[in-house]
């Protein structure tokens, strides 16, 4: 069956072949994608990178975690003023896959552009009453660069170099909601969503790992930060509809809300089956 929810899967997974793409490898474990317009401008720092018939590669010499974390850091300095990416003064680990040794790190804002994978985590935020369930949804304060206004979820961020989704998890939560850590504890991790989405800034390969945590009807979250305006209780029958009818909540928080309502038991079987095994793309 056809399903106005799946159009948000879709619209996150709009490349269904990187071939477009050179592959970026450190020696011979491939971690990421870059555009043949940044591989060209790679070639003018022959010091740290390679190139040959299976793309581009870091030089050899820089075997160590550290090695490659500084001369990435170099390059991307000299690839922001050249208008490829943005740093954002946030380092993200790099491996090769979901999990593994960490490999190096790079800036937040130039893990696109090299087609890295970047993780994060979602806090679906419940309360479960007696009229049904209810879901704290965030409204994300107008003058955000990303989905500025629109709805988000209770807690979510990138997890940082260094850092697990849960330590992230506990983080983000006192930072965006002023959740105390003894709550927060009570988080369930409820599975992952991941997408393969190409944007003007490149290739975004995001793994999301989701949680659920249950809380008590006199517990009101507090924006602590500048990301979110404010915090509202809706139903979680409102809140489908306005994921399945309108384009009002944030691009990947639409999969996080179309994952819970699964686990949850809120859509037809029959769409069930069919959304269930897109909402994790492989990344």
């Amino acid at each position: 069956m056809s399903s106005t929810l799946m159009r948000h899967i879709l619209a996150c997974n709009n490349t269904p072949s990187p071939a477009h793409l050179l592959p970026f490898r450190f020696g011979g474990p491939q971690v990421g994608w870059v555009s043949k317009e940044l591989a060209q401008a790679l070639t003018f720092l022959p010091q740290s990178f390679h190139f040959d018939g299976d793309g581009v590669a870091m030089a050899g010499r820089l075997r160590s975690a550290g090695a490659r974390s500084d001369a990435l850091a170099a390059a991307c300095r000299d690839l922001a003023k050249q208008g490829f990416l943005r740093i954002r003064g946030e380092n993200f680990d790099i491996r090769t896959g979901f999990e593994g040794p960490v490999l190096g790190t790079l800036d937040r804002g130039a893990i696109p552009a090299f087609g890295i994978i970047g993780h994060g985590v979602h806090l679906n935020g419940l309360v479960r009453r007696a009229d049904g369930l209810h879901v704290w949804v965030g409204v994300r304060a107008r003058d955000k660069a990303v989905a500025p206004g629109q709805l988000d979820n209770l807690v979510g961020g990138g997890v940082p170099a260094g850092l697990t989704p849960a330590e992230t998890l506990v983080k983000e939560a006192a930072e965006e909601a002023s959740i105390p850590s003894a709550l927060v504890a009570g988080a369930r991790p409820a599975g992952r969503v991941s997408y393969i989405l190409t944007l003007p800034e490149g290739l975004r390969r995001d793994v999301l790992h989701v949680y659920d945590l249950d809380l008590p009807e006199d517990f009101t979250p507090t924006p602590n930060d500048d990301e979110v305006e404010r915090f509202e209780l809706w139903p979680a029958a409102r809140l489908l509809e306005a994921v399945r009818e309108t384009d009002s909540v944030k691009f990947n928080v639409n999969l996080v809300l179309i994952h819970l309502f699964l686990r949850e038991g809120l859509l037809p079987e029959a769409e069930a089956a069919a959304l269930a095994p897109l909402l994790d793309q492989g990344a």
